[in-house]
């Protein structure tokens, strides 16, 4: 991913790791990492004029990039800005680093974490309908950059396969969806999360998970997981109502 520009204002914010966040290795899960993600998105929002300007945005992709891993016990600090910008759409890259605590569960000296991250923003008015940036968001945006001119390209372009008979169900629950009713980015990677479970190996060196959210799923709905192991990458399609809801890849690095 693209560096920060030496000129780039950022926000920065920091958040402790919870046991929540972590899988039973106590490596901060792809859905705890989510959770940083919106987290400090509401709180740079809230911390700017977008609170009243810009407010609703919603994620079309995100790409992780687990560089060196974030284990508990630690303290992850986030950095926020942009990395590329159109008139109704933003890349917003963050940098999560971690500072590694010792305790009795976990005593052993760690690496400090890394993990990069990019984001695909749309801009959408109070109908969730894609809407320009203002005059005054886009100019404090472009500051930060200098692509303005980023358009929408899918890093997943592979259809969905053929049922072989080994689609699995995954259960969604009441907790799962936001207060608009939509399942929560996160909660799309418990299901991801799921699936690593047979996979360590994708995961217990640096990777690269990327999700592509192409429609809203809703209370009441059922997913079901397709998912394909190729070499080192694991692709999986999230289907709602017979049509794909999300697409996820996780891929180790050679």
């Amino acid at each position: 991913m693209a560096d920060r520009l030496a000129k780039a204002q950022y926000f920065e914010a920091s958040y402790r790791v919870r046991t929540g966040d972590v899988d039973q290795q106590m490596r901060v899960r792809l859905d705890g990492t989510a959770r940083y993600l919106q987290d400090i998105a509401n709180d740079n929002i809230e911390a700017t004029d977008f609170h009243d300007s810009d407010p609703f945005w919603i994620v079309r992709r995100t790409v992780i990039d687990v560089i060196e891993p974030v284990t508990w016990p630690a303290t992850v600090t986030l950095q926020r800005w942009c990395g590329a910008l159109s008139t109704r759409w933003t890349n917003m890259r963050v940098r999560i680093t971690a500072e590694h605590e010792t305790n009795r569960f976990n005593p052993e000296m760690r690496p400090p974490g890394l993990i990069e991250t990019q984001a695909f923003w749309i801009n959408v008015n109070d109908q969730g309908m894609p809407s320009r940036i203002t005059d005054e968001a886009f100019e404090k945006l472009a500051e930060m950059t200098d692509e303005h001119r980023l358009r929408w390209k899918t890093m997943h372009p592979a259809p969905l396969p053929d049922d072989d008979g080994t689609d699995r169900v995954h259960v969604l629950r009441s907790t799962d969806f936001d207060p608009f009713k939509h399942l929560n980015n996160a909660a799309y990677w418990e299901a991801v999360e799921d699936e690593l479970i047979d996979h360590p190996d994708l995961v217990g060196r640096r990777h690269r998970a990327i999700i592509e959210y192409l429609r809203p799923v809703t209370p009441g709905a059922q997913m079901t997981l397709r998912r394909r192991r190729v070499g080192d990458e694991l692709l999986m399609w999230l289907i709602v109502d017979d049509q794909v809801a999300a697409t996820v890849s996780v891929t180790a690095a050679v």
